[in-house]
């Protein structure tokens, strides 16, 4: 082989190396872009898995406070509620034990409820015997003020008729109905 051929071969060797170089730079520069946009992408990944891990947190600080909060509450309840249950029962078993007593308190309104309406009863018929007497007294009085306002108005007619036999008209003694 002659020089310059010599020489063409390894310019084109030169020239396949420095492409080479040049490719193997160029995919460096790639792999490290690739290496590069990965860790970012982890970097991201883990930001956010740590952002979730603290919301997952306070979520879970909030729901134990509210669970011990709802806890406590149920717990007052029953409290006032048992407080309110052995006060009612105490009340019946107070009533339950007054019972006799109560039972004779009931017959002994009974028998003067029944005395009194025994002696009311006696009122009512004395007064319907005085209703009646009274009814027949003025049944009595009634008649004899008939008969008399007759009687007086027969005596007026028999002047009026005396007077008129001796002619004077013009004096009435009572007026005429």
């Amino acid at each position: 082989m002659t020089t310059g051929a010599i020489l063409r071969v390894l310019a084109c060797l030169a020239l396949f190396a420095t492409g080479a170089l040049v490719n193997g730079w160029r995919m460096s520069a790639q792999v490290a872009k690739c290496e590069a946009e990965q860790a970012q992408g982890a970097a991201t990944r883990a930001e956010a898995a740590r952002t979730d891990e603290t919301q997952t947190a306070i979520r879970e600080s909030k729901h134990a406070q509210d669970t011990i909060y709802n806890a406590d509450r149920l717990a007052n309840l029953k409290t006032g509620i048992d407080v309110d249950v052995r006060a009612e029962l105490a009340r019946a078993e107070r009533l339950h034990r007054d019972t006799d007593s109560r039972s004779a308190t009931y017959r002994a309104q009974a028998q003067a409820d029944a005395a009194a309406r025994s002696d009311l009863a006696d009122k009512a018929a004395a007064l319907d015997r005085q209703l009646a007497e009274g009814l027949g007294v003025v049944a009595s009085l009634g008649g004899d003020l008939r008969r008399r306002d007759a009687e007086v108005a027969a005596l007026c007619d028999q002047v009026n008729i005396e007077r008129r036999l001796r002619g004077d008209d013009s004096d009435q003694a009572c007026l005429s109905k």
